[in-house]
């Protein structure tokens, strides 16, 4: 492997690792850095229904470090504030950033809503309509 130094000013780096021997390899295309994101491969069930009246959702249980994805949907108005609590039989408190409301919406919508660091926690939706029927789904 050849390092190229294009200043006189600037020191020459090489970075590789250490291959199954102890041998140094240098990284290139051919051996990138071994690295690699261990995620769980299972994923919790989604939570999804349709409503036409107002309701607590049942929980749903992410998996720590992904994004957590609410999509809302149909011809409804109110609102559906998301919760969550610590745990299966902690009480379920609403978002908030700051001190502030958050996780509030009053139309269709497909994003993500967060994604838990701490094992164990559930995520609820508050369910508020004043009309029509809303289908809604929690996912990972």
């Amino acid at each position: 492997m050849k390092i190229l130094n294009p200043s006189g000013y600037i020191t020459q780096h090489g970075l590789a690792f250490a291959d199954a021997t102890g041998a140094a390899i240098p990284v290139s295309d051919d051996h990138p850095l071994p690295v690699s994101i261990s995620l769980p491969s299972a994923r919790p069930s989604p939570l999804s229904g349709t409503t036409n009246q107002s309701i607590l959702s049942s929980g749903f249980a992410p998996v720590t470090d992904r994004p957590i994805w609410l999509t809302l949907s149909g011809i409804w108005t109110g609102t559906v504030s998301v919760r969550r609590s610590s745990g299966p039989k902690a009480p379920a408190a609403p978002l908030t950033i700051g001190g502030k409301p958050w996780g509030i919406f009053d139309r269709n919508a497909m994003e993500p809503i967060g994604e838990e660091s701490i094992p164990g926690a559930v995520w609820y939706l508050d369910i508020a309509l004043a009309g029509g029927t809303l289908t809604y789904e929690v996912r990972q």
